[in-house]
């Protein structure tokens, strides 16, 4: 299948990229290249655009949709919390901004082969990076009854966490759970009557915790805040879209701790601790989707953006 892509705040987020054109921007989850697109039109020859993604197919569909701009352009295969190894491989020290929409890809829950979805039958997969090995199946079949609640809990917010991980222990006895409709028929049974005729798929938070375990999202998120910020320049920007609470957590806790790091107690009157701010959080509460923009693309309806800058410290 075409990998399309339909760029959610993408207004928003050029907007506060402030882009210099001869500047050099990392697009960390470049997807189909919406994003890097509206970025790559406004650099010129001098300037650069980074794309990384953990999809081959995404590489491959945003170097073809890019193509006829003019700036320097290198596509890079890896993970975006790698950030620091993928600028040291382009002999590149610091950038003027990058950007992150965190999750899965529209492509990649249209294509049912790739078993993000509880709507189409495929194998039990969920790998955004389809060379590495671990997949649901791993999950599913592997972790203890504990570990599954655990994870369904806490990265689903699912609140029959405990049943559905019971159930899915019961099946995996009499044999492997193979496939998503598999996965689904045990949760529909697991989950009661009452609450599947409430708002969302029933399977909706468990296949969001079980994708956010396989691809370890939360851990890279934590990681790549971080030194995004490290690697950019005085002044450069960066711009994180997430969809889920947990993810625009970890990125309201880090903006904040990184533009006041002090540890000092409270009732002391001047900071002795030396740490000084890093960044400027731009946005103090997150940018959401206009009701036109949520009503045109409906998976834009949870996105959140947050925006720092980079202080010259």
């Amino acid at each position: 299948m075409e990998f399309e892509h339909t760029p959610v705040l993408l207004e928003e987020c050029i907007e506060n990229l402030k882009i210099v054109p001869d500047g050099i921007y990392v697009d960390g989850t470049l997807g189909g290249g919406g994003h890097s697109e509206a970025i790559c039109q406004r650099l010129s020859k001098e300037g650069m655009l980074i794309g990384i993604d953990r999809d081959r197919d995404a590489l491959a569909a945003a170097e073809k949709r890019l193509a006829p701009y003019e700036c320097r352009k290198a596509f890079v295969h890896s993970n975006y919390a790698e950030i620091k190894n993928v600028l040291a491989e382009l002999g590149i020290e610091k950038i003027n901004g990058a950007l992150l929409d965190i999750g899965v890809s529209s492509y990649q829950l249209d294509d049912p082969e790739r078993g993000f979805s509880y709507m189409n039958d495929a194998p039990l997969d969920m790998r955004m990076d389809q060379s590495e090995e671990f997949t649901a199946y791993d999950v599913v079949n592997g972790y203890s009854r504990n570990d599954l609640k655990k994870i369904i809990q806490d990265y689903g917010e699912e609140r029959w966490a405990s049943r559905i991980a019971a159930f899915i222990e019961k099946e995996r006895q009499k044999e492997p759970i193979t496939t998503t409709a598999e996965l689904v028929r045990v949760i529909k049974q697991a989950v009661p009557a009452g609450a599947r005729r409430e708002g969302h798929h029933p399977a909706k938070r468990t296949f969001q915790a079980i994708r956010i375990e396989v691809n370890d999202e939360l851990g890279g998120l934590k990681k790549a805040v971080t030194e995004f910020i490290d690697v950019l320049l005085p002044g450069g920007r960066l711009a994180i879209i997430s969809f889920h609470s947990l993810e625009d957590r970890i990125v309201k806790d880090i903006f904040a701790e990184q533009e006041n790091p002090c540890v000092c107690p409270k009732n002391i009157p001047v900071c002795v601790c030396g740490r000084k701010p890093r960044v400027r959080r731009i946005t103090r509460k997150p940018i959401c989707p206009l009701g036109s923009e949520q009503t045109d693309n409906p998976r834009s309806r949870s996105a959140k953006l947050r925006v720092c800058e980079k202080l010259d410290t």
